[in-house]
Formats: structure tokens, C-alpha cells, sequence
């Protein structure tokens, strides 16, 4: 799942980025809000954590923009500690919940779950690739019946194989939807991750869904290998 976070309190801001990562979301940060409705209108994002108070567009207008260009993405509003107006305007605005300052970590992945599990995209989609089914709103992974304990970012490698299920990806495309655009890490962390995947949903069940296509990426065989 991929989140963009616009918050211009850039110690807040790298604090939910390290913890929405460790959760295995995908996580792109804005420090204004001119920043963010760009990101918005370039990338595909699952959720967007919106301050109010912002440099540039404030979250109240950012947030209207995205509702009046169609983009229904679920919003999740940070506002003032005792702020009902603010509050109550960030609903109006087309926000779907809202979080005060200051909040705990687990207050705010709780309440983006919440919403991903209320967005009628993720709670209908359950992935499947032959006997292999990866149900993002239960964080599931099944071989036929077996369940299958995944990390949170192995979930998120895997589900963005499986939703591309038959298509070769690049590293590339996995890092830039998994990590982040901006990820300036070793990229074959990508590989470290695909073997893990491989040990775990493959090896055992005598299977071999995911292909490495040589000089080009890899692929998740549509019927689950």
C-alpha cells in the first residue's frame, strides 16, 4: 500500500515515514501542500495523511482539489488538539476521518487501516494466482488452506507481484511502489526480498511462482507456479 504523507514538521513528517515503512507501506512526503497535490495528481496512492497547516496550498484546499479533480482517495486529516472547527471543516472539505495533534503512532496506523479497510477498492479485491490468496484488508496469505506468515514488507512485495500477476515488473517499478520514488537504498534489496518470498510461499509447497526473467525483472505466473 502506497501512502503520501504531507506534513511540513519535517521531524513529524520522518517520524511516520520510518514507522509507516516498518509497517510495509510505500511512504512519498510532501513539505508543502503545493508539493502534495502535485505528488497526487502524478502518482496513485492508497491513502494521503494531510496536515492542515501547510506552506503553500493549506490541507483544507489540497483536499477539495483532489475531491473536485474525482479523486475519492481516502484522506486522513491532522488537525489542531481541540480544534471541533477545524475538525468539522476538514470533513466538509471532503476528508474521510480525521487525527488531532499530538497523536500516538498506533493511533495513526489504526485509523489508516481503517480506512483501507472502508475504501471499496481493498475491501473487495482479494488476489489470487492459482491455489495462492492474498487478502490485503485481512493482511492474509494462503497456499489452498495453509496459511502463510509473511513480514509487512514481504506482503508488500508480494501483493504487487500478484496484482500484476503475468507481467514481467522491473526492480525498478517494485522499489518506486513498495519502498518509495525517492528510495536511494541498495537496490537489490529487491532480490534479498524475492528470496524470502520464494522460501516461504515457493519451497515448500514444491512450487515456483515467482520467475526472474533475466535483464528485465520479474514476474508472478498466473497460475500461482
Amino acid at each position: 500500500m502506497r501512502v503520501l504523507v504531507v506534513e511540513d514538521e519535517k521531524r513529524v513528517a520522518a517520524a511516520v515515514r520510518r514507522g509507516l515503512e516498518a509497517e510495509g507501506f510505500a511512504v512519498d512526503v510532501a513539505l508543502t501542500g503545493t508539493d502534495g497535490d502535485w505528488l497526487a495528481q502524478e502518482n496513485a496512492y492508497d491513502v494521503i495523511v494531510l496536515d492542515i497547516m501547510l506552506p503553500g496550498i493549506n490541507g483544507y484546499k489540497l483536499c477539495a482539489n483532489l475531491r473536485e479533480r474525482g479523486d475519492w482517495t481516502p484522506v486522513l486529516m491532522l488537525t489542531a488538539k481541540d480544534g471541533e472547527l477545524d475538525e468539522a471543516e476538514a470533513l466538509d472539505t471532503g476528508a474521510d476521518d480525521y487525527l488531532t495533534k499530538p497523536f500516538a503512532f498506533v493511533v495513526l496506523v489504526a485509523r489508516i487501516r481503517a480506512l483501507l479497510r472502508r475504501s471499496t477498492t481493498t475491501q473487495q479485491l482479494i488476489y489470487e494466482a492459482g491455489d495462492l490468496r492474498l487478502d490485503p484488508a485481512a493482511h492474509e496469505c494462503r497456499r489452498d488452506e495453509t496459511p502463510i506468515p509473511l513480514t509487512a514488507r514481504e506482503f508488500s512485495v508480494l501483493e504487487f507481484l500478484i496484482r500484476h500477476k503475468g507481467e514481467v515488473v522491473s526492480k525498478l517499478e517494485i522499489l518506486e511502489n513498495v519502498w518509495d520514488f525517492a528510495f536511494d537504498g541498495d537496490p537489490n534489496i529487491v532480490e534479498v526480498y524475492i528470496r524470502h518470498l520464494r522460501v516461504k510461499i515457493d519451497e515448500p509447497f514444491d512450487k515456483a511462482s515467482i520467475q526472474t526473467i533475466r535483464g528485465a525483472g520479474y514476474r508472478l505466473a498466473a497460475d500461482g507456479g
